[in-house]
């Protein structure tokens, strides 16, 4: 199915008309029983007949909303002007918003990546675009996007991880912005049946699972400490790497290997360890044998 639009005429034009055949059939019938011509008698009737008839095609259509028309189960068309209108008569009219929606997904348990369980819902704005596919080719399409939509939010969560500390990995909680984007890219795919758009996709809320909660977070606590010491080394490193360098070109001193090894020991120590260090002064000969 697609949305094709209905024949329909201004319904003021369109009362007008009918007043004046009205009329006209009221003088028909006068002039037939005066005169006793049964012709007239019969064009009168005839008049208020098709006046009646057309009467009870008139529809109003409210702003933001639309009416499909329906002729004895065949779909006649869509009116999307908002207005009084007169349209095919004897139509079943369907009324259907054309107004921007939310819908709000229950929060749902689903394991990400790594297999972790995981709490993840999201909000979806969408609005229909195709009146036709709406009502003809899904069945209740609140309830096919709402369905359509769970779905593609369990698919999106089980294809990243919830958090990594690779700053180059696409995590659920670290790139929600382009987590959203793919998640609005793929229900369109899935709603374009429905003849909705969607317009927008958040996710609003995210979270592990209850019974790991703790455990992640511990798990999360000992990450940032080993890729915090992991920073601290090799910045320990380079920085000890520059003073023996420095020491040797500045002031032209060369150390055996063995006080090259007891000296990075003393900055390295200094430098990695997280409490305060106790100078030791060496009074003892440091000069090269």
């Amino acid at each position: 199915m697609k949305e094709k639009k209905a024949a329909y005429v201004n319904g003021y034009a369109g009362i007008a008309g009918l007043f004046l055949l009205a009329v006209a059939g009221a003088y028909f019938f006068y002039l037939g029983t005066t005169s006793e011509k049964f012709w007239a008698v019969a064009l009168g009737v005839v008049s208020w007949g098709i006046a009646l008839i057309l009467l009870s095609s008139a529809t109003v259509v409210s702003p933001n909303q639309a009416k499909v028309i329906l002729f004895f189960g065949q779909y006649m068309g869509t009116i999307r002007e908002s207005g009084f209108f007169l349209t095919v008569p004897f139509a079943q009219k369907i009324d259907i918003s054309l107004k921007v929606r939310n819908f709000n997904s229950s929060v749902l348990k689903v394991n990400d990546l790594d297999g972790n369980p995981i709490e993840i819902s999201a909000v979806v704005v969408f609005k229909v675009v195709d009146t036709a596919k709406a009502l003809f080719d899904v069945a209740y399409y609140h309830d096919f996007v709402e369905i359509q939509s769970e779905t593609a939010v369990r698919h999106i969560a089980s294809q990243y991880p919830y958090d990594t500390f690779n700053d180059d990995d696409l995590t659920l909680r670290g790139n929600i912005t382009a987590v959203s984007d793919e998640l609005a890219s793929e229900l369109q795919e899935r709603l374009s049946v429905a003849g909705v758009e969607v317009l927008e996709t958040r996710l609003n809320h995210l979270a592990y699972a209850t019974e790991i909660a703790s455990a992640m977070l511990q798990r999360q606590q000992a990450r940032a400490i080993l890729s915090a010491r992991q920073t601290i080394v090799e910045g320990a490193v380079t920085m000890t790497q520059m003073a023996l360098e420095q020491i040797e070109e500045g002031q032209e001193i060369n150390f055996t290997d063995d006080r090259k090894v007891q000296l990075i020991n003393n900055l390295l120590v200094s430098i990695i360890t997280d409490k305060g260090t106790q100078p030791v002064i060496n009074t003892g000969d440091l000069k090269e044998k």
